[in-house]
This record gives structure tokens, sequence and C-alpha cells, in this order.
């Protein structure tokens, strides 16, 4: 019986260290702030962005925060980046004013979004430019021939979580 106690008590310390230490990760976390000054509270996950983009018609706006990883970013001026939402679907994320960009190798970053979440059509023209930018080829660029129903966002303020090296801000 002891021998079961001494188990059972080792598990609930272990338990409550591996729970704290999440915590600590968590709270630990430091990011390098773009645009206007932001803090990750109350930000909304991935998930629950892709169920307010659904809910949406072409046009709505809606002002929210949520957190996500950067899939890709403009290779040009780091002017835009693409963030996974559930599954498939993606967020196109564009910056108020062009007034900050991001860095060329933040793909792959934790970051936290702040902003305007809109549902808009882009233009063939405009994905042709978008794919340019990204380095596609001409063969690539050249297949895009009907305007996307996009899930969209225009960011007023990005925390982008540091790494070891800071990223720094594309010049």
């Amino acid at each position: 019986m002891k021998r079961v106690l001494v188990v059972l008590f080792v598990l609930v310390l272990t338990s409550i260290s591996c729970k704290n230490k999440q915590k600590e990760d968590k709270e630990l976390k430091t990011y390098v702030s773009f645009g206007d000054k932001i803090n990750a509270d109350g930000a909304i996950t991935k998930t629950e962005m892709a169920k307010k983009f659904e809910g949406m018609q072409v046009g709505d706006t809606v002002d929210v925060k949520f957190a996500t990883k950067i899939d890709e970013v403009c290779q040009k001026k780091g002017c835009w980046i693409k963030v996974p939402l559930e599954g498939e679907k993606q967020s196109f994320v564009r910056f108020k004013d062009y007034a900050f960009f991001m860095p060329f190798n933040s793909a792959g970053s934790e970051v936290v979004l702040n902003g305007k979440a809109f549902k808009s059509e882009i233009s063939v023209k405009q994905l042709q430019h978008y794919a340019k930018d990204a380095g596609k080829s001409d063969e690539e660029i050249a297949k895009i021939t009907e305007p996307k129903v996009t899930y969209s966002f225009l960011a007023d303020g990005v925390l982008l979580e540091a790494k070891e090296e800071e990223p720094k801000a594309n010049e």
C-alpha cells in the first residue's frame, strides 16, 4: 500500500511540475513587435479564426486578434504573409498603410496578428502580382486565370515570436 501511495505521489508531483513548466514556457515567450504596440492577451486560435471567416460574407469585416504561424513571406519586401488557419485554409495578411514589413526569414515563426479580418475577391491581375512577388515561375503565373475568394487580414500590429537570433525588420 505504501508503494502505491509513493507512486501516486510521484505521479502527482510530476504532473504539477510539467504543468508549471508549460505555463512558464508560455509566459516566457518573447516577441518582436511590428506596427502598433499590441500584446498576446485575448488572441484566439487559428481554428477559431477559420470559423469566423466561414461565417462571413464577401465584404464583411471584423476586428480580431489571433495567433498562428507564418507559412510564407513576400520575398521582395516582406509586405505580406500567408498564415494557416484550419486544414488547408490560409489567410493572406497585408500591413496597414504599408507602415511595416515582416522579416524575410520569418516563415515558420509564431505570430499574433491584430487588425481587421475580411473575405474578399482577388483579381487575376493581383494574384499574378502576388505570385511574382513570391518568386513563382512564369509558367505558374500564367496558370492563374480566375479570381479567388480569400480570407484576408489587414494587420495594424504584429507580434513575431523572437528566435534565438532576433529577426530584424527589412530595410
